[in-house]
Order: C-alpha cells, then structure tokens, then sequence
C-alpha cells in the first residue's frame, strides 16, 4: 500500500502548482503590502492631526480645521461656506504641508 503512495508521488505536481504560488506571492508585494502600508500612515496621520491644519475631505471639501472633539471623534472644518463638521476618518490629507514646501523648479 504505501509502495504506491510513493510511487505516485511526482515532483512535476510539485513544479506545475509554482506558477500559482509565484503569482500569490507577487500579488502580496504589489497589491496588499502597499495598502497595508498607505492604511497605517492614514490612520497615524488622523491621530495626530491638529487645530489650524489645512485639510481635504474625502469627499474632495478644502478647508482649515477650527476645531477637533476628541469624545465623539468628530471635527469641525472651516470652508468658505462656513463651518462644516465631519467624522475624523472624513480626513482625507493635510495640505499645510504642501503649501509649506518650497516651489520646485
């Protein structure tokens, strides 16, 4: 019986499943690893932001952050409209730090 459990055993089944693990592993590093990656900074980015930052939305609303509630964890955005209150993961970037950047040339 085990006689031919090992003589079935064939090294192409072997080489013929290594296409489908190599595309696996490609799509780790191209596809899940990045956004893994870009989900941690937009959440450090969210909890560190502060009063006075200039803002975009992720529904594309520019404005300046008037105030921030830490106990509904809401913030108050402040748009030539008027103020406008959001959910803190509403937050799409800070754009202080664009604006800050020197011109390049």
């Amino acid at each position: 019986m085990f006689n031919t459990i090992f003589l079935q055993f064939d090294s192409s089944s072997l080489t013929s499943m290594l296409p489908f693990l190599a595309m696996i592993v490609v799509l780790y590093f191209f596809m899940i690893r990045p956004q893994m990656n870009r989900q941690k900074k937009e959440k450090s980015f969210q909890a560190e932001i502060k009063k006075g930052a200039k803002v975009v939305t992720s529904s594309g609303i520019h404005g300046k952050i008037a105030e921030i509630n830490d106990t509904d964890n809401t913030i108050t955005i402040e748009t030539g409209a008027g103020k406008i209150k959001f959910e803190r993961s509403a937050i799409s970037m800070e754009l202080s730090k664009k604006y800050l950047a020197p011109a390049k040339k």
